[in-house]
């Protein structure tokens, strides 16, 4: 039985999981119970926090195919991180119902800003693993090495979201929804153009 299995189902089975997961996510959202723009206006946080993890998810799939495309093979170490990412991405529906639930006070602002440090924790697991298999093949360039580093500063930035959300909760969220944005593009902020995975590149030291 061969180690190596092709990409193009797990980037199928990823989809799949990721629809689903947008899909729960909306069925949280509810009709106000009052009329009119008084009604709207009671389940606009609600709303807000719902786009938020929308966006978030969304980018994350955005940037799933990018890396998937940059390997036409993959083995079991990169099944099983996509599997891990898979469910940090799962769990996102359950804490984005939370915090607003609990009206975004700043523990679970807090818990919110864990699972996108974990989100994006499991997807850098992900990350290197891919990059480990685009070294075996010749085709790990600079653009991969970039998006690492941005990646390692998103860390960082979540990181500091969390504890900061005790102390101004909306400034914990903004600071999630700044790391967020950033990767909507993923060579955004590397100074890179992305690479054809199929063409082979010098190795980056």
């Amino acid at each position: 039985m061969s180690a190596t299995r092709s990409s193009s189902r797990l980037e199928a089975f990823s989809d799949g999981v990721i629809a689903v997961i947008l899909t729960i996510m909306v069925l949280e959202l509810h009709v106000p119970h009052e009329n009119g723009v008084a009604g709207l206006w009671a389940i606009a946080p609600r709303f807000g926090i719902y786009l938020l993890s929308f966006l978030m998810v969304g980018i994350y799939w955005i940037n799933h195919h990018e890396l998937a495309r940059r390997v036409e093979t993959i083995d079991y170490r990169i099944l099983w991180a996509n599997l891990l990412f898979l469910f940090g991405l799962s769990v996102i529906p359950f804490f984005t119902d939370y915090i607003g639930e609990k009206h975004f006070d700043s523990f679970s602002t807090a818990l919110y800003g864990c699972v996108m440090l974990f989100c994006a924790l499991v997807f850098y697991v992900l990350r290197v693993t891919v990059m480990q298999k685009q070294r075996q093949l010749g085709t790990y360039a600079k653009a991969d090495r970039a998006e690492a580093w941005k990646h390692k500063v998103s860390l960082v930035l979540y990181l500091i979201a969390i504890p900061l959300a005790f102390h101004n909760p909306r400034l914990s969220l903004a600071v999630n929804v700044l790391v967020t944005f950033v990767w909507i593009i993923p060579e955004v902020g590397t100074g890179t153009e992305c690479i054809d995975s199929t063409t082979p590149q010098p190795h980056s030291r």
